[in-house]
C-alpha cells in the first residue's frame, strides 16, 4: 500500500450522515440505504453496530430468527462477539478481525445473539454489518454460509497505514472470501496527516469513518460519517488525532433494488412471493434454524 499523492477533488459525490436508531441500550447507524444513495457498488445497507457497553444485567444482542432473500450479508467486529445461527444448520460465533459472509440467496433464515459466555457479564460491543445486493442472475442462487477467522484475512501494511482487507483485491492483496460480483472491502487505521489513496480499479468507492476523522481538500469528516466517490484518483488524509476506516465499494449494480424488510430484490413480485412465504404455517421456503427453531420474528 503506497501514500503517493493524488488529486484532491472538492466535488465529493456524497456525504452521508448516518440516522441513529436505539435498540434498548444498542444503537445502530444506517448509512445506506439514504435518500442520497441506495448503493455503493454492491453495497446496499451499511450499519454500525454500537458501540455499546453491556452490563451483566442486560440481554445483550437478542436478534431472533428472521428470513432473507437476494443479498449476502457481512458481518466485522471490532469487539465482542456474536453467535449466528442459520437454516442450513451452520452455528459460528464471530469475534473481532473475522468475517462472516452469509448468502441468502433464494432464502435463508438467521438469529444473531450474545453467545451463553457473555450472558451476565461486562463487556463491549461494536462493529460493522453490511448488506451486499446480488446481481439478478444470482439473486435466487443456492444459499450459504462462509466464515474465515481473523488470521486468514490479508493485512495491509504502508508508511503510516495498517489494516485488513476483508473482501475482493485492493492495495496489492486479494481476501480469500469468494464474492458474488465485484466489490472489495477493508479495514484501515491511518495514522494522523498520513494519506490514504482509494483504489483506483473501482466505479464505486466510499470511506466510512469509524473513528478519528479525515481530511478532503478543506473538508473534515468525523466519525460516523461516509464520503462516497466515483472514478477517478482520490485520497483522503487522517486528522490530526488519526483515523480507522472502512473503505468499500465495487461494479456499479446491474439496476437498482427493491427492498422491504430484510428482503432485497430486482422485481417486486420476489419480495412480494417472500413475504407471502414467512406468513404461512412452517413458513413455505422458509425454515428455522434446526438449533434455534423455537421463536422466530414475524411480519408486522
Amino acid at each position: 500500500m503506497t501514500t503517493h499523492d493524488l488529486t484532491h477533488s472538492e466535488d465529493l459525490a456524497t456525504r452521508i450522515v448516518p440516522r441513529a436508531r436505539d435498540l434498548g441500550g444498542f444503537s445502530v447507524r444506517r448509512a445506506l440505504p439514504s435518500p442520497q444513495r441506495q448503493m455503493v457498488g454492491p453495497f446496499i445497507f451499511f450499519d454500525q453496530m454500537g458501540p455499546a457497553d453491556f452490563k451483566p444485567s442486560d440481554k445483550g444482542i437478542d436478534v431472533r430468527p428472521h428470513p432473507h432473500i437476494g443479498l449476502a450479508t457481512v458481518t466485522y467486529l471490532f469487539q465482542g462477539k456474536i453467535r449466528h445461527r442459520d437454516s442450513l444448520g451452520t452455528t459460528q460465533d464471530i469475534e473481532p478481525g473475522a468475517v462472516n459472509w452469509m448468502t441468502a440467496g433464494k432464502g435463508i433464515t438467521h438469529s444473531e445473539r450474545t453467545p451463553e459466555d457473555l450472558q451476565g457479564t461486562a463487556y463491549g460491543m461494536f462493529g460493522i454489518q453490511t448488506w451486499i445486493a446480488l446481481p439478478k442472475d444470482k439473486e435466487e442462487m443456492d444459499p450459504a454460509f462462509i466464515h474465515h477467522g481473523k488470521d486468514a484475512l490479508p493485512t495491509l501494511d504502508g508508511d503510516g497505514l495498517h489494516g485488513k482487507l476483508i473482501l475482493g483485491d485492493a492495495y496489492g492483496a486479494s481476501s480469500p472470501v469468494e464474492t458474488a460480483s465485484d466489490t472489495f472491502y477493508a479495514d484501515v487505521t491511518i495514522a494522523p496527516g498520513t494519506k490514504l489513496p482509494l483504489p483506483d480499479n473501482q466505479e464505486d468507492r466510499g470511506i466510512y469513518v469509524v473513528q478519528g476523522s479525515v481530511e478532503l481538500a478543506d473538508k473534515q469528516i468525523g466519525e460516523a460519517e461516509m464520503l462516497v466517490f466515483g472514478d477517478g484518483p482520490q485520497a483522503v488524509k487522517a486528522g490530526p488525532d488519526g483515523a480507522r476506516v472502512m473503505v468499500f465499494g465495487g461494479g456499479v449494480m446491474d439496476g437498482p433494488r427493491h427492498i422491504w424488510w430484510n428482503f432485497v430484490a430486482s422485481d417486486k413480485d420476489m419480495i412480494e412471493a417472500a413475504k407471502a412465504d414467512w406468513k404461512k404455517e412452517g413458513h413455505g421456503r422458509f425454515t428455522l434454524p434446526p438449533n434455534d427453531d423455537q421463536e422466530f420474528i414475524p411480519i408486522d
